[in-house]
Formats: C-alpha cells, structure tokens, sequence
C-alpha cells in the first residue's frame, strides 16, 4: 500500500471538494429558508423563523461525538458515505413535511440532515487538514472553501428563483386574502413548492453515497501522521484531551465564529429587512455574503503560508470583523447591508485557520479533539438565535453590534494566544 508521501492527493482532494461544495449548498440554502418558512408557516416573529438554524446547528452539538464514535468503527469513506444517506433521509423528511406545512416535522428534517452533516464535518475536515503539512492546512482548507462558497453562491439563487420566486406578490396575496379558506389555499401552494427541489436533492445525496464507495478515497490515519511535537517544555506525550487547552479554547473560538458567520450569510435578509428593504431583495443578501468569503478564500489561498502563518490570517480576520461590524452599525439602509455582507471577507479565514490550528499535535485524539470542534458548530444555532429574540425588545443594529464584537475580540484573542497555550515552543 502507498505511503501518504506517495500517494497523490489529487483524487482525494478532488472528493473531499466534492463534499465540501455539498455542505455548502445545503448549509447556505438556511437564510432563504427563513424567508420560507415565514411565510409558508404563517409565523409571527422572526425568532420562530430562527429555529430553521436553531435545528440545523444544534445537531451538530448531539452529534458530533457520536459521529466520532461511528467513525472509528467504519472508517472516514464508509462514514462520508453514511452521512450522505443520512442528508438524503433529512431532504426527503423536510420537503415532505414543509409541503403538508407541519412545522415540527420540516425542522426534525432539518436536524437529520445536520446530523449527518455533522458525521461529514467530523471526517472530511480533519482528512484535509492532514492530507499534507499542518503548518499549510489553512491552504488546502481554502481550497475547500472555494467549493462551499461557490455552492453558497448557487444555492440562494436556485431557491430564490425557484422556491421564492414571486415571494412578494405572494405575501401581498396573503395578507389581503378575502377569506381564511383563500389564505390557506394561497400558503398550501407556496408551501408546496418546496417539494420538487428537496426530493432532487434527496436523490442526488443518495447518489453521492454509493459514489463515495466506490471511490479511491484511501484512508489516512490520525494518530501516525499528526503526532505531538516533541521538546523540552513538552517532555511527556499526553494521555488526555483534557491536556490541550488549546483545542478547548479553539473549541469556544470555532463556536464564535460559527455564530458570527452565520449572522453574516443567514441572518443578513433579516438584517436588511429591519431597513424596511423588499423580500424579493433580501433573499439574495446571503449571495452577496458568499461572493465576499469567495473572495476571502482565494486571498488565504495564495497568502498562507507563503506570506502569513496561518495565526496571522486569523488576525487580520479578526481585525477585520470588529472594523466591518462597527462600520455596519454606524450607517443604514444598503450601505449597512453592505459591511454586513462584507464580514464575509472577514469571516473567509476563520475556518481554514482555526481547526488546524486547534488540532495541531492531537496524535491518536485528533479524531475526538475534532468531534469537539464539530460540536462548536452549534453557535451557528444559539447566536442568530439570540439576535433574532433580543432584536423584538432591542434596535436590531445594536443587538448586532453588542453580539458580534466580542465574538471578533475572542476570536482576536485566540488568533494572538489562545492557539499557543499548552503547546512547545516550536
């Protein structure tokens, strides 16, 4: 069998893009399914519209340790493979359900199909992140942020012009329906339109599964090729998770900055509407965030590490997040929507650089040091969330500001110190 040295890792980068352009068509496609369901569920605060993330992130909170668990016993391509499946049977249970507009059972088919993106997180980032030298992971995982975005870009504007075309008329319809018997009706038609493009998807997930078994994907274990490094303020290899406290601390930072970037990509159509902004525009804000972690990605791509450490980017990043979150509350309208949108570029580095960095030297507990990790996508849950409970009571523009900021400051923090914490001088 071929070493990791001689083995080319085209095809398998070429597969785990694959995947990563699936997370991101299914994971972007949240922001206009709140709009959706909105709507379709007749719902009167933007907080039960929320759940749509409430339910998609926190699976990855139950789930993430159970994924690592599942893992070690099929290995990483049966595991990619099962996730599949598992995103089928969600795609299939939401559109199912959000046609007969039963709103529990469309989000249970939200958090399946978070689930089984959560058994791919826990598989597919570590692989990529040791599929060659740590020190340039964040340049193979910007890579791999070029295919989620791109998806992220396609997503919202296949469901705006499928699924939410005509979504004002609609609402104007609605509101001034002459009867209740004519209002429903007018729903059970939006509602329904859902039904066609979740069962496309379905079947195409359940296609990747078997192709993802039939693959060369060659598996790569954790605990030979991302061992401890070695010195003098390290004498003793580790024999707990509990002793890295920089993958703890890297665990918070993930939780932040999965809060943060889905306030940026999800929650900016909610954004703009507090400016009184048109449906028909909102629903393509989150496009406009992905454009901006586009480009976010291919800078980090070519500047790390031949320009920065990967610790630098991630400063800059955070840099960038506080001055762009202060600029969107100190201006209104389209501008505002703008430097929200613009957190994309801010928010493009986080992810390629905080998961190597917090799973540097885990040896034989990668695999569950990066099960934590995944469970720290459950701030893309609890954060926008947040916003959308506090902004009822509260200026929306303020909420934002008093949320983002010290999730920028931590993130800053970690960028300067927390990810050296524990760890030999190298």
């Amino acid at each position: 069998m071929a070493t990791r040295e001689e083995r080319s890792p085209l095809a398998p980068t070429i597969i785990i893009g694959t995947l990563f352009f699936i997370f991101g068509f299914v994971t972007w496609l949240n922001g206009p399914l709140i709009t959706f369901v909105k709507l379709a569920f007749d719902l009167d605060t933007d907080a039960k519209a929320f759940l749509v993330t409430t339910a998609f992130y926190l699976s990855y909170f139950f789930l993430a340790l159970p994924s690592a668990w599942i893992l070690e016993r099929t290995g990483m391509k049966k595991g990619m493979a099962l996730g599949l499946s598992v995103m089928a049977a969600g795609a299939f249970a939401f559109g199912t359900f959000a046609t007969a507009r039963h709103y529990p059972g469309a989000l249970a088919g939200l958090f399946i199909i978070g689930s089984g993106l959560s058994l791919l997180q826990c598989a597919s980032n570590p692989y990529i992140s040791i599929l060659g030298p740590i020190e340039s992971a964040a340049q193979r995982i910007s890579l791999m942020g070029i295919c989620n975005k791109t998806a992220g870009i396609i997503s919202p504007l296949v469901i705006g012009s499928t699924v939410l075309s005509g979504v004002d008329i609609i609402e104007q319809q609605v509101r001034n329906a002459a009867d209740p018997q004519t209002r429903e009706a007018l729903l059970n038609e939006f509602a329904a339109k859902v039904h066609a493009p979740y069962m496309v998807m379905a079947g195409m997930l359940a296609l990747l599964a078997l192709w993802i078994l039939r693959s060369p994907l060659p598996e790569i274990r954790a605990s030979e090729v991302n061992v401890q490094v070695r010195s003098e303020s390290a004498p003793r290899e580790r024999t707990s998770i509990f002793q890295f406290p920089h993958l703890w601390l890297g665990v918070l930072c993930l939780f932040l900055y999965v809060g943060v970037e889905v306030m940026a990509g999800d929650a900016i159509g909610t954004y703009g509407r507090g400016f009184d902004l048109p449906v028909g525009q909102t629903k393509y804000f989150t496009t406009l965030t992905m454009i901006a972690m586009l480009l976010g990605y291919v800078a980090g791509m070519f500047a790390i590490p031949r320009f920065i450490t990967q610790a630098q980017g991630l400063t800059i990043s955070a840099v960038l997040g506080v001055v762009f979150t202060a600029c969107a509350w100190l201006s209104t309208g389209y501008v505002s929507v703008g430097f929200v949108a613009a957190l994309g570029l801010a928010n493009a580095l986080m992810w390629p650089v905080i998961w190597p960095l917090a799973i540097a030297g885990l040896g034989r507990f990668t695999e569950k040091g990066s099960a934590l990790l995944v469970m720290g996508i459950a701030g893309g849950a609890l954060i926008p969330r947040l916003f959308a409970t506090l902004k009822e009571q509260l200026p929306f523009q303020t909420v934002f500001l008093c949320i983002m900021a010290p999730c920028y400051l931590y993130i800053l923090y970690y960028s300067l110190r927390g990810h050296r914490i524990g760890q030999p001088e190298r």
